[in-house]
């Protein structure tokens, strides 16, 4: 199993208007091979910002990565560059192998 993550840092005053964005979104990934579960994470606030994260469960590295290269990936991040403004800098990205599950 592979985990993909991507953390956002959000100002208060964006919070709702992020949200809405990832809520109403189409992600394209439920007709994914290899897709296993996503999550849209909230997470602390501090000095006014918000901690975001998406959780994607992938079967293994490689399905990810053949998500990142498919059309599917090209549209559901079509208009990423006009949503920047919401978020603090670029998205913090981190991928993780599993080395235990435990269900």
């Amino acid at each position: 199993m592979y985990i993909a993550m991507n953390r956002f840092t959000v100002t208060t005053e964006n919070a709702d208007a992020f949200e809405a964005l990832w809520l109403g979104r189409d992600s394209h990934l439920k007709d994914m091979k290899g897709f296993v579960e996503f999550h849209m994470l909230k997470g602390p606030e501090e000095d006014g910002k918000l901690l975001y994260a998406s959780h994607t469960v992938w079967s293994s590295e490689d399905a990810f990565h053949n998500w990142t290269r498919s059309d599917a990936f090209r549209a559901a991040h079509k208009d990423a560059g006009s949503t920047a403004k919401l978020h603090e800098g670029t998205p913090k990205f981190e991928g993780f192998s599993t080395i235990q599950h435990i269900v």
